[in-house]
């Protein structure tokens, strides 16, 4: 009788029901979810640009802007694979779907989709109540910002992610999403398309109150492409942190924090 509860244990311990899911993510995003989940240990595959946090950069790349790498990834017999349904590609995802994978499929558009993604994800691994404790966390520090310049007076502002050529944003950019909690709006808030090319004339022409750069550049690089145009505008700069406001990940919140901070320290300064 012994021997067959011991068969019996060994056998429950061993079924795919006790293992821990071997998970693959495709987008930067989703990497960084699994590691605010606590659940790094049972990562397998990610996409190119994971490098954050630091340790995401050893694991095995399976997707980049070209697609998924299907050798690669099948290689690693996944039991969970999280996409995005924004940037991956679709017949990609259609095809992972039709080769019987388990594919959670992202695809935020506000930044409370956030929340709600993680919640649904960590429900799929067993996460619920650390999703919990994070999801709450972030909504409420959202809230906070949001209180906090609510009743701030509007500014107007250029948020640009390229120099050359000027790559700026449109109402639908994810972007603007921060800034409007800032009460910040963006001066081509009118383009048709989110994310809009447009010239040193047209920013000129519209006297934005504030620069925002959203780039890693140095400070004096940024500097020196409006150098020559301080006659015409007079708009100081700053600079916004890119990767974490661009990403669908936890780290939004301080990086709108922080963006908030520095608009209203320029807000604060016209208003004196």
């Amino acid at each position: 009788m012994k021997t067959f509860y011991l068969a019996l244990l060994v056998l429950l311990c061993c079924s795919p029901a006790w293992a821990k899911p071997r998970i693959v993510t495709l987008a930067p995003h989703l990497t960084e979810w699994m590691y605010s989940l606590e659940l790094e240990s049972q990562l397998v595959g990610v996409s190119a640009f994971s490098d954050y946090p630091e340790a995401a950069k050893a694991l095995p790349v399976v997707a980049d802007y070209q697609g998924v790498d299907f050798t690669a990834l099948m290689a690693l017999e996944p039991d969970l694979i999280l996409a995005w349904g924004g940037g991956n590609k679709p017949q990609d995802i259609a095809r992972l779907q039709s080769l019987g994978f388990d594919v959670f499929v992202s695809q935020p558009h506000t930044l409370k989709d956030i929340a709600s993604e993680i919640t649904a994800v960590a429900a799929k691994l067993g996460r619920s109540e650390q999703a919990r404790i994070l999801t709450g966390q972030y909504l409420a520090q959202l809230a906070n910002i949001e209180s906090l310049y609510a009743h701030s007076q509007p500014i107007t502002v250029f948020y640009y992610l390229w120099q050359q050529p000027l790559m700026t944003i449109g109402a639908g950019a994810w972007a603007n999403q921060a800034l409007s909690l800032c009460r910040a709006e963006h001066i081509f808030n009118d383009s048709p398309i989110d994310y809009p090319q447009v010239t040193l004339r047209q920013v000129i022409n519209r006297q934005p109150a504030l620069l925002i750069a959203a780039s890693d550049q140095p400070q004096q690089v940024l500097q020196s492409f409006w150098a020559s145009h301080d006659a015409l505008i007079k708009a100081p700069l700053i600079q916004a942190d890119a990767n974490a406001l661009h990403r669908f990940s936890l780290r939004i919140v301080p990086a709108i924090s922080e963006l908030c901070e520095r608009i209203d320290a320029v807000r604060s300064r016209d208003v004196e």
